[in-house]
């Protein structure tokens, strides 16, 4: 098969995106309005827009505020894999932590893209384990208490491109549409802490906390999941609080 020429209008466009996701990258947390992304990637106004709506709908992209663009939830993919390691250690005590006190079983998650990945798990002593899932288990982020507590911790811009990006595979889990997880996060910005049931496994519910670094951004959650008759509100907010205790102790700095 032959190589498409390089000026040819499939390779313009694909330079032209690379150009614009390069300069989006190099800004940082704070990212670039349309007009100074014109200027670092030496295109036009319209050229840029019709680039920025392709990036924005595959999550590479994502809006901070009305007018600046920054880099999207896929791209934190592209570093994760690195720091999963050293992320389970820190938080493999604080699972245990937290199973000792309920009895259950803890979860550790953290993103990947618009995506929730498992990366440690505490059994607890409890005779009935849920075990909804397993270290390597992905899964639409804010189906399961953990994913829902990290997403909520993100910024609107960002909990808005996951729920775009996750819109078809949500119904597989309970029913799930983007409505109502954006319900749910709102509840859990409310509250400080998730509680989700019947989505990702039927018959049970779990509590999740968001976890931050030393900067204060969210880069992972725990949670504790349980049968329905195990979790009356009462309990829920018990499990929170233990969640919150044992971060502060043994994480008073962050992840």
């Amino acid at each position: 098969m032959a190589e498409a020429p390089l000026d040819d209008p499939g390779s313009r466009t694909l330079r032209r995106g690379l150009q614009v996701l390069d300069a989006i990258l190099a800004s940082g947390r704070d990212g670039l309005r349309v007009i100074e992304l014109c200027r670092a990637a030496g295109l036009e106004r319209a050229t840029v827009y019709r680039l920025l709506a392709t990036l924005l709908e595959g999550g590479h992209v994502a809006r901070r505020g009305r007018f600046h663009y920054v880099a999207g939830p896929r791209l934190a993919a592209v570093a994760a894999p690195t720091a999963l390691p050293n992320m389970a250690m820190r938080l493999a005590p604080v699972l245990e932590r937290v199973s000792r006190a309920c009895g259950d079983a803890a979860f550790a998650i953290v993103r990947e893209g618009p995506a929730s990945h498992c990366i440690a798990r505490h059994v607890g002593t409890h005779p009935v384990q849920i075990l909804v899932i397993q270290v390597g288990t992905r899964q639409p982020l804010g189906v399961g208490a953990a994913g829902l507590a990290l997403l909520a911790a993100l910024p609107d811009d960002e909990v808005d491109a996951c729920i775009a990006a996750n819109a078809q595979a949500l119904p597989h889990y309970g029913g799930m549409t983007p409505e109502r997880l954006a319900i749910l996060v709102r509840a859990t910005r409310e509250r400080g802490w998730s509680v989700v049931g019947n989505h990702a496994t039927q018959g049970v519910l779990a509590a999740g906390m968001a976890v931050r670094n030393a900067e204060g951004a969210p880069v992972a959650a725990i949670s504790v999941a349980s049968t329905l008759d195990r979790m009356p509100r009462e309990r829920q907010q018990l499990l929170a609080r233990w969640m919150r205790e044992a971060l502060a102790a043994l994480l008073p700095n962050g992840v």
